[in-house]
Order: C-alpha cells, then structure tokens, then sequence
C-alpha cells in the first residue's frame, strides 16, 4: 500500500470543507463530540498476518471547519509501540442515517519491538472506515489503514491493520 489512503482523506476532506464549511469559514472552530475509543486490529505486513494490535484515542471536542484533532497510541503483540496526533474528517452525509465515512491521517512515533522494521521513528499512520452511530452517541466503526515513513527514509515497506473500533462519547 501506497500514499492512497492519505490521497483519500486531503481529496475528501478538503472537498467537504470547501462545499460545507467554507461558506461560513473554512477552518472555524466549532464544537464536537469528544470520544474516547478502543480498538482491536490484526496486524498485516507485505500482505502476511502477523499478529494482533491495541488502539487506545481520543478525539477532541473540537472542530476546525471539517477536521476534528485526535490522538492515539497503539501497541502490538510483538511490543512494537505507535503514539501520535492529526486530524479526523468524518461525514454522514454520504449516507442517510446513522452510517458514516471516517478517515484520518496521523504523524506519530514508532518504537520498534519485535516486529519487522518498517523503515524509522517517524511514521505515518492514514485511515479510512466505514461506522455506525448508535442514538446513545457510541459508534462502531470498521477500518483499515497504513503505516508508512511517506518516504522520508530509504526503506519503507509499510504495516498496514484491519480493526474494529468502539467510541464512546463524553
């Protein structure tokens, strides 16, 4: 897996925010609903399974025009360790009703445990999912995302994990 995922979320994102927010201002602060949410994911690298993985975040509440500042850490079986910060876009107005597209794209730290090197410190970690909103606030979402250096190393082969994430609302 390539830079995709990240191509999907700044065309998707800065497409809703110049139809839906700019009107009003692109990058206005409004309110948002903080989450917490916990998340289970196989681990894949070069299209193998090797393991199971722990997500940990935290969205902030907070918007800026369509983006919504979040947090995580994450830790695998094998004790490699990801901690890092971006922005979230989410819309359900590609779908009526409680289904929504979420994706995100997070600058972090890697700490190499076990695992297979995948290429330095500095790794990004590009999201795309697909969720339900349940009318207490908790959402469900299924995702899947990407782990890479953006090439800022000469090696980067990539981790990529397939989750199941629960959030729930403050």
């Amino acid at each position: 897996m390539d830079g995709t995922l990240a191509a999907i979320f700044l065309i998707a994102s800065l497409t809703d925010m110049a139809l839906t927010d700019c009107p009003t201002g692109c990058l206005a602060q409004s309110d948002a609903i903080s989450r917490l949410s916990f998340q289970a994911a196989k681990v894949e690298f070069q299209e193998d399974i090797i393991g199971d993985e722990i997500y940990v975040g935290y969205d902030f509440g907070t918007s800026y025009g369509p983006f919504q500042p979040t947090i995580g850490a994450s830790i695998t079986d094998l004790g490699d360790v990801w901690v890092g910060a971006g922005p979230k876009w989410t819309t359900q107005s590609l779908i009526n009703g409680p289904f929504f597209v979420e994706a995100s794209l997070m600058p972090g730290y890697f700490a190499l445990g076990d695992g297979p090197e995948i290429g330095g410190s500095l790794q990004f970690r590009s999201s795309l999912g697909a969720g339900f909103a349940f009318d207490n606030g908790i959402t469900l979402l299924a995702s899947y995302d990407h782990r890479s250096n953006a090439d800022t190393q000469d090696f980067n082969p990539g981790l990529e994990t397939i989750a199941l994430r629960v959030a729930f609302p403050f």
